[in-house]
């Protein structure tokens, strides 16, 4: 029997969850089995706990489904656990170091207890100070194991459940379950410490508790704040039942009812209902007030009095004039004061329901995910007014019949101010409001191998160039949904740019004509880019690199494509912060850098050769052969970072000289059967989503307002049927 059983549940935080594991098996403490609760087999969480099992065989995660929620979790984990003690830890959260042995140690002094509460650690997600809430409550309880009487406001309602370690056989013996809904942690320690007959205490920081930057879930607006009561009136019923003495009961009821109003006293937490949670909670008050009962001074006193009269409309007002209803949006900063005035101006009218503006990258033209999703919308909701923002330089690039703004003009102002929705892949500008009623769409531009950002903030190259992250947060905090093209990049998403936007988990809608163009289109684009006929188009796309001040080939390609064989041309596209209007072609190299769309150039390709840029992904939905070319990973690894290791599982061969680069497509192993296989493997992980109908999953659900049920399922992978390539893909 282990001496911990560790309970993880990990339902929203898979982005995180491989620290919090990875902070219990890095405890010196050996004697633990660590139980990750994830929603079902083949979820994010499901693929990091799997791994982590792989690696360790303390490692036992057991499954939950989301309805469940969080004491649905815990509950599931309990069943599975057998060891002496229960911990809980949130998924993004962590055990300090050393935090096993030192329970261990003090239960080793203590004996034998019911609860062992200790000290944990806040942690401001980005700015802030450090706090450790749970040291007062602990400061004054006595030394060793103790009776719950000797530390009456030690009630179990005031620290979260991952604050201690439980018994398992008392909370069997007990009967204790996590109950259901919200608030559930004050169910639980309310019921377990009305229970417990030896409680000792560590005045040490166990657990780094990280808070999140939307806030605690608990303190957002919703109807279930009304669950509160419910967990109140639970641990009430149990302390009269059990004809719990004043001395006990006192400290509980005031600490319970603190709870209450606090929720009763802000508006944004019931924004609706609240009448009718203050009758109730009025009703709970006058029933369980223990006898001699005496509410504190100030203000709140004055709410306790409230409570117990019933007097709504008198607790009201005090609120009122105490509290704002909500939060006046930011001022814009669009340049000049005329335009800052129009924009003003604008805000204060109604949103438009029919008009959606779009972008991509910072306004370089129609691309991307944005023009995908437009050309969709045009289609299936031509009801709604579409218009592209582009800087002034770039408004040749948008195709005829698009509407246009040029980014920064009154206008663009004008539409960004009355737009229902806004849909970008990189963020629009600093002053833009986000507006209630207004729906943010970011449909990102790649998936992700490299940092993204605040995981950035580690690496300083890469940070001095990034900017304030406080301001890119900001922007963060506008989006209402984010586009993601696979599992992996939701859990990057989730760390790197944490917000309470929802995950669409849709494909990436550009990627759609890899299933959708056919051999004439193949055709028609190989040459309007200029490949000779019968050639084999080689694309070469390197990423850029932090550390250089500008585009550095890396190649020698035209002695590539007189080593690689006489049928090879390269197209050459490089990173689009070297977009220079392109340099034409010079021999067997054609720089298609300056092409509107990098759908294109993949679609005339028959093979790849990249360094670590998100093209691969895309790329790989073709199902032609990839070639990575590693010269510099150990560089490019420790100076801008990654979220995986690339080398341990490539879509194709890996070399790291231009010998080995030629000589892979000079004997045809760049698309041999072991390309393949690695190239299959690859599909498998990062595109199961990209089937053809990204786009129009996007519209339907976010422009229409479909529900997730009602959409395309995605197509299997075996079941695409991807673009052909123009030339022969193995060598005879």
């Amino acid at each position: 029997m282990p001496r911990f059983s560790i309970i993880v549940p990990s339902h929203g935080v898979a982005g995180r969850l491989g620290q919090a594991l990875d902070s219990v098996l890095a405890q010196s403490f050996g004697d633990f089995e660590l139980i990750p609760v994830c929603d079902a087999p083949g979820s994010p969480a499901a693929d990091v706990a799997g791994e982590h099992a792989e690696r360790d065989s303390r490692v036992a995660p057991v499954h939950a489904p989301p309805s469940e929620g969080l004491a649905g979790a815990r509950n599931a984990g309990m069943r599975a656990a057998t060891g002496t003690y229960l911990l809980f830890l949130d998924g993004d959260d962590v055990l300090v170091p050393g935090a096993l042995a030192a329970l261990d140690a003090r239960l080793a002094a203590t004996g034998p207890v019911d609860v062992l509460h200790f000290e944990h650690e806040r942690v401001p997600w980005w700015e802030g100070e450090t706090g450790n809430p749970a040291a007062p409550l602990l400061a004054g309880t006595p030394d060793g194991a103790f009776a719950p009487e000797r530390a009456p406001h030690l009630t179990g309602v005031g620290l979260p459940a991952w604050s201690a370690a439980w018994r398992r056989t008392f909370a069997a013996e007990q009967c204790l379950a996590f109950p259901r809904g919200h608030f559930t942690d004050i169910g639980w320690g309310g019921l377990a410490m009305l229970g417990a007959e030896r409680v000792a205490v560590l005045r040490a920081v166990v657990v780094r508790h990280l808070v999140r930057r939307q806030g605690n879930r608990l303190n957002l607006p919703g109807e279930h704040q009304a669950e509160l009561l419910d967990q109140v009136a639970l641990v009430l019923g149990r302390a009269a039942d059990l004809e719990v003495s004043a001395v006990r009961s006192g400290p509980l009821f005031e600490q319970l009812f603190a709870a209450v109003l606090k929720t009763a006293a802000h508006p944004r937490r019931l924004p609706s209902g609240r009448r009718a949670f203050f009758r109730r909670a009025s009703a709970l008050y006058r029933r369980h007030r223990p006898a001699g009962f005496r509410p504190p001074g100030g203000s709140l006193g004055v709410q306790h009095r409230l409570l117990a009269a019933g007097s709504y409309a008198a607790f009201a007002a005090v609120r009122g004039t105490r509290r704002a209803a909500g939060r006046a949006a930011a001022l814009p900063r669009p340049r000049g004061l005329r335009t800052r005035l129009r924009y003003r101006m604008q805000l204060r009218r109604p949103l438009d329901p029919n008009l959606a503006v779009y972008c991509a990258y910072w306004g370089r033209g129609y691309a991307c995910n944005p023009a995908a999703i437009h050309a969709k919308a045009r289609e299936l909701a031509p009801h709604i007014r579409s218009v592209f923002l582009v800087e002034a330089d770039q408004a040749h690039t948008v195709p005829k019949g698009v509407e246009y703004a040029v980014i920064g003009s009154h206008r663009s102002w004008e539409l960004l101010a009355r737009a229902t929705y806004l849909i970008n892949n990189a963020n629009f500008a600093e002053g833009v409001v986000k507006r209630p009623g207004s729906v943010h769409l970011q449909t990102q531009h790649g998936t992700p191998l490299k940092t993204m950002g605040v995981d950035q903030s580690v690496y300083p190259v890469v940070a001095a160039a990034t900017g304030s992250f406080g301001k890119l947060l900001g922007r963060v905090d506008r989006w209402d949904y984010n586009l993601s093209s696979n599992p992996h990049s939701t859990r990057v998403w989730e760390r790197a740019f944490p917000g309470s936007y929802e995950h669409l988990e849709y494909g990436y809608p550009r990627n759609d004509v890899y299933l959708t163009a056919g051999a004439d289109d193949v055709a028609r684009i190989r040459a309007e880019l200029g490949v000779p006929e019968g050639a084999r188009a080689v694309l070469y796309a390197p990423t850029h690199r932090d550390h250089h001040t500008g585009f550095e080939p890396g190649l020698d390609l035209e002695a590539f494509c007189e080593a690689a064989g006489e049928d090879v041309v390269v197209l050459l596209r490089a990173h689009y912060f070297y977009d220079r209007g392109g340099r034409g072609t010079t021999g067997r190299v054609i720089d298609v850098t300056a092409h509107r769309s990098s759908e294109d150039v993949c679609l005339a390709a028959d093979a790849l050769i990249t360094d670590y840029s998100s093209i691969m992904f895309d790329y790989a939905n073709l199902d032609r052969p990839i070639v990575v070319y590693a010269d510099d990973w150990d560089v490019y690894r420790e100076t801008r970072g990654v979220c995986f290791d690339l080398m341990a599982g490539p879509p194709g061969p890996v070399v790291r000289t231009p010998d080995e680069l030629a000589r892979v497509f000079r004997d045809g192993s760049y698309a041999g059967a072991e390309s393949a296989a690695l190239r299959a493997r690859f599909r498998e992980r990062f595109c199961p989503f990209d089937d053809g109908r990204a786009a129009e999953r996007v519209v339907r659900r976010v422009l229409l307002g479909e529900p997730p049920e009602a959409l395309p399922p995605v197509i299997p992978l075996a079941e695409r049927a991807p673009a052909p390539a123009a030339a022969t893909l193995v060598r005879s």
